[in-house]
């Protein structure tokens, strides 16, 4: 079995378990948690918190205004919906946490509206 027929497999479980998270939403998750773990002076552990703003500056960075529309395509409503994708994660022992990694890390760590809208970066640049 090649790497991308495994992938392809584990992503398919992962979606038949929780299937109200489009395949797109897991590996988003990935490409925003290796983003945030790049960006670190030397390697650590990282929060629910510093995952979610990983996810809100990606999202950002790759589809300007659309952000919030993808994330929400792809059934990523609320932080706690990012926190619900990496604990499905840990499930199918594609991440791992620690003792003290919890759900609750990831409620009300921002706001949809807020961050996607309210407080998008319309003017940056002109």
């Amino acid at each position: 079995m090649t790497e991308l027929q495994f992938a392809e497999e584990v992503l398919g479980r992962l979606r038949e378990k929780h299937p109200r998270f489009h395949g797109k939403a897991y590996l988003f998750l990935l490409s925003a948690l290796h983003r945030v773990i790049d960006g670190l002076d030397e390697p650590r552990h990282i929060s629910g918190q510093e995952l979610a703003a990983g996810v809100r500056g990606l999202a950002l960075d790759r589809y300007g205004p659309m952000a919030r529309t993808v994330l929400e395509h792809w059934g990523i409503h609320t932080t706690e919906d990012i926190g619900d994708i990496v604990f499905a994660m840990v499930e199918f022992g594609i991440l791992t946490k620690q003792d003290e990694d919890r759900r609750e890390d990831f409620r009300d760590v921002f706001d949809f509206t807020e961050a996607f809208e309210q407080e998008y970066p319309w003017a940056a640049g002109i």
